[in-house]
């Protein structure tokens, strides 16, 4: 099999692309330095801790296996935090990028998946985003993130390293079999934390703003079943496989779902009733945030299966009742 190097592989989402990865042929290095991930999610490959702010680390991994290419998901993501300590965000997220792809371009690793994020459009409220959207982050996160958009451009020209690039909103839901989920210390997304205050681990969720202009008043976010997520970085994988270049895609459904019906799918969902108190807006949040996602299905062939709330979750649910790690 062909090694892929897949930093972030013990995080949520690079833990669920291993499994994909190694279902469609190949054999995933996980490179993680376990500071949010968990060893135990490893479970499709071998595991090489490290750090992407050690340059000699990253060598020593790409002598080894010699990957055909990179699949990158390592990063800092907490929004807020980046509002506060930005230098923690520019420092791991682009120095540690900037390591990752210097040792790839060293290495002749010329082929580069990237989970870049619709942070990098910024407050674009109530449009339907595309991958012709300005990008005009406001915080460290999403400028971070578009700032290695743009390494990986530049080492397009200097080094011919080729990138499919991947910008999305929320990531939900959990493998359908189990074999890894999201798990998150501390929980900071609505869905599992809606799973939490349903099962009695946290006392109500909070409903940060009733009177935006939706149908039900409460904002609107764009979710994507994690396995369809990653089923993208595979075909962008195979993309570059066959030659076509360098790509940006976004993937969402192109619509969203607002609090409340999360709320009520969860509800019917579990059958049990989604304890909660309302408080006032959040400063910073929109009304609504989605994307399309027209490209990807026209010219990668993507089609979201698992990507509707229903299904986003039950698959949360069903982990959420079992799955856990330990450090």
């Amino acid at each position: 099999m062909d090694n892929v190097l897949v930093t972030g592989g013990a995080g949520y989402i690079g833990s669920h692309a291993c499994k994909a990865l190694r279902a469609a042929g190949f054999n995933p290095v996980t490179f993680d330095s376990l500071v949010t991930g968990w060893e135990d999610a490893v479970k499709f490959g071998p595991f090489e801790r490290g750090d992407l702010l050690d340059r000699a680390r990253l060598d020593e991994v790409f002598a080894a296996y010699r990957p055909v290419a990179v699949m990158h998901f390592a990063a800092l993501s907490q929004v807020g935090e980046s509002m506060q300590i930005p230098g923690k965000y520019w420092l791991n997220n682009a120095g540690g990028s900037l390591n990752l792809i210097e040792a790839a371009a060293a290495a002749g690793c010329k082929r580069f998946v990237f989970s870049s994020t619709c942070a990098t459009y910024g407050d674009q409220d109530n449009v339907v985003l595309n991958e012709q959207s300005a990008q005009l982050p406001i915080n460290a996160y999403g400028a971070s993130k578009r700032a290695i958009e743009d390494m990986l451009s530049d080492f397009g020209a200097s080094d011919g390293i080729e990138s499919v690039i991947f910008r999305y909103f929320n990531v939900a839901g959990a493998d359908p079999e189990g074999d890894v989920g999201e798990y998150h210390q501390p929980e900071t997304h609505l869905i599992p934390l809606i799973l939490d205050a349903i099962d009695g681990k946290r006392t109500a969720l909070t409903i940060f703003g009733t009177d935006y202009d939706t149908p039900d008043g409460t904002c609107i976010r764009d979710y994507v079943h994690v396995c369809d997520l990653v089923d993208a970085h595979v075909l962008g994988l195979k993309w570059l496989a066959e030659g076509k270049g360098s790509r940006v895609f976004n993937l969402g459904t192109g619509a969203g779902f607002s609090v409340r019906e999360v709320m009520d799918r969860a509800a019917e969902v579990t059958g049990k009733p989604v304890p909660c108190t309302e408080g006032p807006r959040r400063a910073g949040d929109c009304t609504k945030l989605v994307s399309g996602s027209k490209r990807a299905e026209e010219e990668l062939g993507w089609r979201p299966q698992r990507s509707n709330l229903e299904e986003m979750v039950a698959d949360a649910w069903m982990w959420h009742q079992s799955g856990h790690y330990e450090k």
